[in-house]
């Protein structure tokens, strides 16, 4: 039998095995990673019957029962606020139109909401919400 001096052996490596083994590293490090928790602000907020649900811009000023102020992430004292509020860049939004929003828990005094208040109406801030939980209406399910 005479065989053909034209025909060419093909050959290849089979990456079916290889693409099984990635994959199963895939999802032994996608079950394995342990996600961390970053610890949040909690406030037990007041409720409302009125609220409307807003989103708001890159300010966020919490206060806790305990007097803890905090603006956005970075704990601060009623001194540091109003400065921190002072140098904040809003970017080409003007100051008395960039939202920010007030977290105050329910035990927080009415005195500390009131200075939380002067301090951003004195840095040029106007535009204010509150936060609230939302609370059905007496008489409405």
């Amino acid at each position: 039998m005479k065989v053909s001096q034209n025909a060419k052996k093909i050959g290849g490596i089979d990456l079916s095995p290889m693409l099984d083994v990635i994959f199963q590293l895939i999802l032994f490090f996608l079950v394995s990673t342990t996600f961390s928790v970053l610890p949040a602000i909690s406030v037990n907020l007041p409720q409302s019957t009125t609220a409307k649900g807003e989103e708001t811009g890159s300010i966020t000023i919490t206060a806790e029962a305990d007097g803890t102020l905090w603006f956005n992430d970075a704990k601060v004292s009623m001194t540091e606020l109003s400065d921190e509020l002072g140098k904040y860049d809003t970017g080409k939004i003007e100051r008395k139109e960039f939202p920010v929003s007030v977290s105050a828990d329910r035990e927080v005094t009415n005195g500390m909401i009131v200075e939380i208040f002067d301090a951003i109406r004195f840095n040029g801030f106007s535009a204010v919400s509150l936060r609230t939980t939302g609370k059905s209406r007496p008489g409405k399910k």
